[in-house]
Protein backbone atom coordinates (compact mmCIF):
# COMPACT_ATOMS: atom_id res chain seq x y z
CA UNK A 1 0.00 0.00 0.00
CA UNK A 2 1.33 3.35 -1.09
CA UNK A 3 -0.06 6.62 0.29
CA UNK A 4 -0.06 10.10 -1.01
CA UNK A 5 -1.67 13.60 -1.08
CA UNK A 6 -1.13 16.95 -2.77
CA UNK A 7 0.87 20.29 -0.60
CA UNK A 8 -2.00 21.30 1.54
CA UNK A 9 -3.50 17.76 2.42
CA UNK A 10 -6.54 18.02 1.78
CA UNK A 11 -6.98 15.41 -1.32
CA UNK A 12 -5.43 11.96 -0.05
CA UNK A 13 -4.85 8.90 -1.90
CA UNK A 14 -3.99 5.35 -1.82
CA UNK A 15 -2.68 3.26 -4.08
CA UNK A 16 -3.36 -0.71 -3.45
CA UNK A 17 -0.42 -2.65 -5.36
CA UNK A 18 2.95 -2.66 -6.55
CA UNK A 19 4.43 0.83 -8.69
CA UNK A 20 5.15 0.66 -12.27
CA UNK A 21 8.69 2.36 -13.11
CA UNK A 22 8.46 6.17 -13.04
CA UNK A 23 8.48 7.98 -16.58
CA UNK A 24 9.74 11.40 -17.19
CA UNK A 25 7.99 13.02 -19.56
CA UNK A 26 9.99 16.02 -21.03
CA UNK A 27 7.28 17.36 -23.76
CA UNK A 28 6.65 21.19 -23.13
CA UNK A 29 3.32 21.03 -21.96
CA UNK A 30 4.57 18.77 -18.85
CA UNK A 31 7.15 21.35 -18.28
CA UNK A 32 4.64 24.24 -17.88
CA UNK A 33 2.06 22.33 -15.72
CA UNK A 34 4.96 20.90 -13.66
CA UNK A 35 7.01 24.15 -13.42
CA UNK A 36 10.27 22.16 -13.82
CA UNK A 37 12.45 20.14 -16.49
CA UNK A 38 9.60 17.45 -16.37
CA UNK A 39 7.04 15.82 -15.30
CA UNK A 40 7.66 12.20 -13.01
CA UNK A 41 4.80 10.13 -14.04
CA UNK A 42 3.52 6.65 -12.48
CA UNK A 43 0.73 4.95 -14.92
CA UNK A 44 -1.23 2.74 -12.25
CA UNK A 45 -4.86 0.91 -13.14
CA UNK A 46 -8.00 2.80 -11.52
CA UNK A 47 -9.34 -0.29 -9.75
CA UNK A 48 -5.97 0.27 -7.48
CA UNK A 49 -6.50 3.94 -7.65
CA UNK A 50 -8.31 5.26 -4.33
CA UNK A 51 -9.27 9.06 -3.44
CA UNK A 52 -9.38 9.14 0.35
CA UNK A 53 -9.96 12.83 0.79
CA UNK A 54 -11.03 15.88 -1.28
CA UNK A 55 -12.99 15.06 -4.51
CA UNK A 56 -14.73 17.65 -4.29
CA UNK A 57 -11.32 19.72 -4.57
CA UNK A 58 -10.14 18.15 -7.97
CA UNK A 59 -10.33 20.28 -10.42
CA UNK A 60 -9.53 19.17 -14.10
CA UNK A 61 -8.02 20.93 -16.91
CA UNK A 62 -8.13 19.58 -20.87
CA UNK A 63 -5.09 20.61 -22.04
CA UNK A 64 -5.21 19.12 -24.83
CA UNK A 65 -8.35 17.06 -26.99
CA UNK A 66 -8.96 13.72 -25.22
CA UNK A 67 -6.15 14.44 -22.07
CA UNK A 68 -7.17 15.89 -18.37
CA UNK A 69 -4.68 16.91 -15.74
CA UNK A 70 -6.35 17.18 -12.64
CA UNK A 71 -4.70 19.29 -10.11
CA UNK A 72 -6.29 20.65 -5.88
CA UNK A 73 -7.86 23.64 -6.59
CA UNK A 74 -6.80 24.47 -3.38
CA UNK A 75 -2.89 24.36 -3.69
CA UNK A 76 -2.58 23.74 -6.83
CA UNK A 77 -0.28 21.20 -6.53
CA UNK A 78 -0.94 18.74 -9.93
CA UNK A 79 -2.31 15.33 -8.76
CA UNK A 80 -2.72 13.03 -12.33
CA UNK A 81 -2.99 13.14 -15.85
CA UNK A 82 -5.82 10.89 -17.80
CA UNK A 83 -6.56 10.13 -21.38
CA UNK A 84 -9.94 9.68 -22.77
CA UNK A 85 -8.31 7.25 -25.08
CA UNK A 86 -7.07 4.98 -21.91
CA UNK A 87 -9.86 5.41 -19.56
CA UNK A 88 -8.61 2.87 -17.31
CA UNK A 89 -5.55 3.91 -16.08
CA UNK A 90 -4.32 7.34 -14.88
CA UNK A 91 -0.72 8.83 -14.64
CA UNK A 92 -0.22 10.13 -11.01
CA UNK A 93 2.36 12.64 -10.40
CA UNK A 94 5.24 10.58 -8.64
CA UNK A 95 6.16 13.78 -6.26
CA UNK A 96 2.51 13.44 -4.46
CA UNK A 97 3.51 10.07 -2.98
CA UNK A 98 5.02 9.92 0.83
CA UNK A 99 8.05 8.51 0.89
CA UNK A 100 9.89 6.22 0.67
CA UNK A 101 8.94 4.86 -2.80
CA UNK A 102 10.22 2.19 -3.89
CA UNK A 103 9.53 2.72 -7.72
CA UNK A 104 12.15 2.26 -10.28
CA UNK A 105 12.99 4.76 -13.28
CA UNK A 106 11.81 3.76 -16.13
CA UNK A 107 12.82 6.09 -19.23
CA UNK A 108 12.35 9.79 -20.66
CA UNK A 109 10.11 10.67 -23.49
CA UNK A 110 9.71 14.00 -24.90
CA UNK A 111 13.64 14.02 -25.09
CA UNK A 112 13.54 16.20 -28.37
CA UNK A 113 11.90 18.97 -26.66
CA UNK A 114 13.41 19.21 -23.34
CA UNK A 115 14.12 22.03 -21.31
CA UNK A 116 17.56 23.77 -23.11
CA UNK A 117 19.07 23.85 -19.63
CA UNK A 118 18.32 20.25 -18.16
CA UNK A 119 21.02 17.06 -19.50
CA UNK A 120 19.88 14.00 -18.76
CA UNK A 121 22.96 11.79 -17.44
CA UNK A 122 21.12 9.18 -15.77
CA UNK A 123 21.74 6.32 -18.48
CA UNK A 124 17.83 5.37 -18.70
CA UNK A 125 16.13 4.70 -22.24
CA UNK A 126 15.48 7.90 -24.11
CA UNK A 127 12.34 8.44 -26.69
CA UNK A 128 12.38 11.50 -29.02
CA UNK A 129 8.49 11.68 -28.74
CA UNK A 130 6.02 9.27 -27.03
CA UNK A 131 6.65 6.89 -24.55
CA UNK A 132 6.38 3.45 -25.44
CA UNK A 133 3.43 1.53 -24.54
Amino acid sequence: MHAGSCLCRTVRFEIDGPLAPIQFCHCTDCRKAQGGAFAANIPLDTKDFRLLSGADDLQAYESSPGKERVFCRRCGSPIFSRLASRPGVVRLRAGTLDAPVGAERGFHFHVASKAGWWEITDGLPQYPAERPL
